[in-house]
């Protein structure tokens, strides 16, 4: 049984299939959800900082916005108690590391990035959690 359930969000389609899935083990768990979308900020560590990279990262937390204020709708029509989490860093790590600071018991996250490309980019963020994970983990597919 789950009582504190970590959905990792990147505003795709199978990210959004994935927060419906941890709604429903939510629901069926009676479980608080935790909603976290990553700011993947890794890839900009070596680029100098100007007004085009504010402009992308800004646009990447209004897409995480985006999300949580759909996620917070469907939760409220559930009747589930949920809880939203910005970070920033590589995704992968990120995501673990949430897991263990709110002590989820299980990690719920899609089985693809946005695009192939981010994939080749970022490696895939989905193994880098399934390996490391410390809890339980659900991969979603599309």
């Amino acid at each position: 049984m789950f009582t504190n359930i970590l959905v990792a969000v990147d505003g795709s389609e199978i990210s959004i299939k994935t927060l419906e899935t941890a709604l429903t083990e939510a629901k069926v768990w009676n479980a608080q959800l935790n909603v976290v979308y990553v700011l993947e900020t890794g890839l900009f560590d070596d680029i100098p900082a100007d007004e085009k990279m504010e402009y992308i990262r800004n646009l990447l937390e209004q897409q995480g916005l985006n999300v949580f204020s759909y996620a917070e709708k469907r939760s409220e029509e559930e009747g589930i108690t949920l809880k939203t989490h910005l970070r920033e860093g590589h995704a992968g790590i990120e995501i673990i590391s949430a897991a263990k600071e709110l002590n989820a018991d299980l990690i719920v996250l899609g089985s693809h990035a946005k695009s192939d490309i981010e994939k080749i980019l970022l490696g895939s963020v989905t193994t880098h959690v399934v390996r490391h994970s410390p809890v339980s983990t659900l991969v979603v597919r599309l």
